[in-house]
């Protein structure tokens, strides 16, 4: 709880049992969690056993894998259910530090911005913490395009490190999005969308064998996703498509 705010962490779960009580411990070591929900995407190891016996946290196992977009549209569906004001996003497989949640979730609550990303760019420690070159000049390129495309000027779209306020999640069509990796990028997208601000705090970066990540084929298809969005975005807002991701409509302005 902050500022009378109930806060949940949702953790989106693939075969993290190795890693998943070490981010658990540091979660609820900030004192702001009230509950944290993790979402098993029909892993082949103990995720799911070892969620359940952890205190303070509710386990919810698709029966057969939907993919990461798959995995956030229930987590974020179960926080709304249970009450959730504040909404943190955090991997299992501890490759951001829950020591930010704390922040996140204080600009949130005191009305600074509905979203706020820890960003792996801002501080400019993003190689040194082990992120490989490919996948930073990719990073910094689909970001640049992006914010030209959608008039926007953040550090980066692509880190999994996000929280939300309620309002937003009840805004955004979730489910118009991929069920893919790519639903990370089309969220963000309708954020800016709907006129809501986004803030950044700088995050460390953290690469590690234990640590999930795509590789190199599915990066291409998710960066190609990540400029058919932002395309997407624009001919909707110029009228020239219509979207179920971006609806028609005003968008609407918002301090």
């Amino acid at each position: 709880m902050y500022k009378n705010k109930k806060v949940i962490v949702v953790m989106p779960a693939y075969n993290a049992a190795d890693t998943l009580q070490k981010t658990y411990d540091e979660v609820m070591a900030q004192g702001v969690v009230d509950t944290v929900i993790v979402v098993d995407d029909a892993s082949s190891d103990a995720t799911a056993q070892l969620a359940a016996t952890l205190p303070n946290v509710r386990v919810h196992k698709h029966p057969r894998n939907r993919g990461y977009g798959g995995n956030q549209k229930s987590c974020y569906r179960l926080a709304l259910e249970e009450g959730a004001d504040v909404v943190v996003m955090v991997h299992p497989d501890y490759q951001y530090t829950p020591k930010l949640i704390p922040a996140m979730v204080s600009l949130i609550a005191n009305g600074v911005h509905p979203c706020v990303l820890g960003s792996r760019i801002i501080g400019g420690h993003a190689r040194g913490g082990g992120m490989p070159l490919w996948r930073y000049v990719a990073n910094r390129f689909l970001t640049l395009a992006e914010n030209i495309i959608l008039a926007s000027k953040l550090s980066e779209f692509h880190s999994g490190y996000r929280a939300f306020s309620r309002e937003i999640l009840e805004t955004l069509p979730l489910e118009a999005n991929s069920d893919d990796f790519v639903f990370d990028n089309q969220m963000l997208a309708q954020v800016l969308w709907h006129g809501f601000t986004i803030g950044e705090v700088s995050c460390p970066t953290r690469y590690a064998t234990d640590a999930s990540s795509i590789n190199f084929q599915r990066s291409v298809i998710y960066g190609l996703g990540c400029l058919r969005t932002a395309l997407e975005y624009r001919l909707a807002a110029s009228h020239m498509l219509t979207s179920k991701r971006f609806p028609a409509g005003r968008r609407l302005s918002r301090a």
